[in-house]
């Protein structure tokens, strides 16, 4: 894992495989395994598969943001229960929907998406807008974070 990331390269991939096909939540987790060079499998892009439009359509959370959650969560999270590191991931977590919603004005995709028809072109520029903006503030947490842990 590396932690000397090209944040240009970073948002360059997200933005990338987002126009290449894959959905929010599966470019921004692209993107930070890529870029951080982690041994993360498949299996976790997969297992963001559901969120894109606002879980599978419903309109809810943006899967941009819930995608950098799942980023945050593979750093930052438990692995036993009553692990007390899920403070701390709570606590970035909250840092990451804070950012997003002043960002981009909220973080409900119904809201966000609001008068734009799903394949649009305006749509799709302003979701790869969420996509670039979300996996760079999530890099910012991990490498804030983990320069923390060996200071």
């Amino acid at each position: 894992m590396t932690t000397a990331i090209d944040m240009d390269q970073l948002r360059k991939d997200a933005v990338e495989i987002f126009n290449a096909g894959f959905a929010c939540s599966e470019s921004v987790i692209y993107a930070i395994r890529k870029n951080f060079e982690i041994d993360l499998s498949d299996d976790a892009i997969a297992m963001s598969s559901g969120f894109p439009w606002g879980l599978g359509g419903g309109g809810c959370i943006c899967g941009a943001l819930a995608g950098g959650t799942m980023c945050l969560g593979y750093f930052f999270g438990r692995k036993t229960p009553g692990d007390p590191k899920i403070t701390k991931c709570f606590q970035l977590t909250n840092e990451l929907h804070d950012y997003f919603k002043e960002t981009c004005g909220a973080t409900c995709c119904r809201v966000l998406t609001r008068g734009k028809e799903k394949n649009s072109p305006e749509r799709k520029a302003q979701c790869t807008q969420f996509v670039s903006d979300t996996v760079t503030k999530v890099a910012e947490i991990i490498i804030r974070e983990l320069n923390n842990e060996t200071a």
